[in-house]
């Protein structure tokens, strides 16, 4: 008869026998060297960031050594950096320099003189609108409707001076908030129409241009750009 010494014998020979179990620890492999290239860039970035850094370090040196004083002013001079490029974003954006809406709690300035009393049936204006009316009376509508936002973009410039270049697309100004949102709209909807013809190949219609030109004649008035 079998010892119990006998029996831990022949299960602990059997459980060596199982290959399933692995009894031997193995060294874990060494992780893939990175590539050469990536190795490079690190260094180049360390490089280049370095005066950064060394001006950080200086910068640490005037701020008093105490741990929660240092995140303290770290926060702020964080927190203005942040501010800096939200401004730098919206300059390049819309054409002026405009800090987060938290602190712009300023009230809108007042429309100047000449702007209160402009109305677009002033003589400049109603010669403007002459030729885009011939345009229309000729059947060409959608170069008329062209007419008008062409027109549309020289009245936001001159209201705006700091909002209106080259590189900005008509729609790009229509989703401007330097813009109030009534003349947003009436724009808006003149340059849909443009792009509908231009990008879209659809005929501008009389009655589009009846509707573009009415739109043209609300957002000339100074009450819309007092929304």
């Amino acid at each position: 008869m079998a010892t119990a010494t006998d029996r831990f014998a022949a299960a602990h020979a059997a459980l060596k026998a199982d290959s399933t179990i692995q009894f031997r620890l193995l060294r874990a492999p060494l992780p893939p060297e990175p590539p050469l290239w990536l190795i490079q860039f690190g260094k180049w970035l360390r490089h280049v960031l370095a005066p950064i850094g060394r001006f950080f370090a200086w910068l640490d040196g005037f701020l008093p050594d105490w741990p929660y004083a240092k995140m303290f002013l770290w926060s702020v001079l964080g927190v203005f950096v942040v501010m800096l490029l939200w401004a730098a974003y919206q300059r390049i954006r819309h054409g002026e320099w405009r800090l987060p809406r938290f602190v712009r709690n300023r009230p809108v300035a007042a429309l100047p003189e000449d702007e209160e009393s402009w109305e677009p049936e002033a003589t400049p204006v109603r010669e403007w609108l002459r030729e885009a009316d011939a345009l229309a009376a000729a059947g060409r509508y959608a170069e008329a409707v062209h007419h008008l936002l062409f027109r549309s973009i020289d009245d936001i410039a001159r209201r705006r001076p700091q909002l209106v270049r080259p590189a900005l697309t008509s729609r790009e100004l229509s989703a401007s908030d330097a813009i109030p949102a009534s003349a947003r709209g009436l724009f808006a909807g003149i340059a849909r129409l443009v792009e509908r013809s231009l990008f879209g190949g659809r005929p501008v219609a009389a009655d589009d241009w009846q509707s573009a030109r009415a739109a043209y004649a609300d957002f000339a008035l100074p009450r819309t750009w007092r929304g």
